[in-house]
């Protein structure tokens, strides 16, 4: 492709969580000489947590705009003539700014990338985050077909995509900034301490783990994180009020660097009861020499290797995770945080990232 000289990322959402992390890696990623904008919507922005702050901080010009991004609420006769009023909007907004490439940024943006076509964008490209299923599978892989390249973050994320969409779609594995200082796990006088964080949404796995918390008789847990603005959710300081040991679970909720407060965790744990797309929060841990106790499906199967980088137990296995929490030591945690930041500086630093996304997306020479 001719080297572009504008770029615009539609985004789904004004928040720092995992995709909306990733963003920031992406902009790193492009090349110099390319102006970039980001377009963020108005209906999905986090007071306290705003993706825009850290864009502005890094120079990166963004917008709010009333973009048709896919959510639940629009699955109705009114939602879906919201989506068809701010889709016509965005034609007229994308023949404006005239860019050279409109980048969706997760499946939630992909209208954006028929609508980048209408306006005759040189270059229209998806990056797919999310494992779709059903209906979303197939408006998604419609929306996908306006593409002129489709990126996926894991294999199971390019596998679940529609045949047509699978075949061209690209694995380009996230990737996280080396934090440095490196700051091993040391042993230390007292229990183990472990720490999770993500949102509470009904499959984040808070009720297995709090469930399998409860049978254990030591240990100490922090737990960051909130309420997602809609969907199932998890009453996660109510769980935590009727374990045997309250008092061993410090639940802090949510900050805009949640790895302030999880580094002085021993080990971070990701309970997802569904398959995680990829698991950013696991290479973060890694970066960090922070081994992972993980569900074994999706994309964190990729990432921790059972007993070498953490340590696997069945989605939703209360017993198997207590298990498993339960017999950690501090010699296997600290030998396997040391071969999760070497896992890490193989195959998850920025540098690789750069180079494989520049690549895919047709910005290598």
């Amino acid at each position: 492709m001719t080297p572009p000289r504008s770029l615009v990322f539609v985004h789904p959402s004004d928040e720092v969580y995992g995709a909306d992390r990733m963003l920031l890696e992406l902009v790193a990623a492009v090349p110099d000489g390319v102006r970039v904008e980001v377009w963020l919507p108005n209906d999905l922005a986090h007071p306290a947590l705003p993706l825009c702050e850290l864009l502005r901080a890094r120079g990166i010009a963004s917008r709010h705009l009333d973009l048709p991004i896919m959510r639940r609420a629009h699955r109705t006769p009114g939602g879906l003539a919201l989506l068809a009023r701010r889709a016509a909007g965005l034609v007229r907004t994308i023949r404006a700014a005239a860019p050279d490439v409109v980048y969706c940024t997760t499946s939630a943006a992909a209208l954006a990338a028929p609508l980048a076509r209408i306006a005759r964008v040189p270059t229209v490209i998806a990056h797919v985050q999310e494992i779709l299923a059903g209906s979303d599978r197939a408006v998604i892989g419609t929306a996908l077909r306006a593409c002129h390249r489709v990126l996926a973050i894991s294999e199971p994320v390019r596998t679940a995509l529609p045949p047509a969409a699978a075949r061209r779609a690209v694995v380009v594995a996230n990737a996280t900034p080396d934090p440095g200082p490196y700051r091993p796990v040391r042993r230390h006088e007292g229990p183990l301490r472990f720490g999770v964080a993500s949102r509470w949404n009904g499959w984040k796995g808070h009720a297995t783990l709090l469930a399998a918390w409860d049978r254990l008789d030591d240990g100490v847990l922090t737990v960051l994180g909130g309420p997602p603005p809609s969907g199932e959710v998890t009453d996660v300081p109510a769980l935590v009020a009727r374990l045997r040991r309250p008092g061993s679970v410090e639940v802090v909720g949510e900050l805009a660097d949640p790895w302030t407060r999880l580094v002085d965790c021993d080990v971070v744990i990701m309970p997802s009861d569904r398959p995680e797309p990829f698991g950013l929060v696991a290479i973060e841990a890694f970066a960090r020499g922070r081994p992972v106790v993980a569900s074994a499906a999706g994309g964190l199967l990729e990432i921790v290797e059972d007993g070498r980088t953490g340590w696997l137990f069945p989605p939703g296995d209360v017993a198997r995770l207590a298990e498993v929490l339960g017999a950690l030591t501090a010699d296997a945690v600290v030998a396997a945080g040391a071969r999760a930041r070497q896992r890490y500086e193989q195959r998850y630093t920025a540098e690789r990232y750069a180079g494989q996304w520049r690549a895919a997306a047709g910005f290598a020479p």
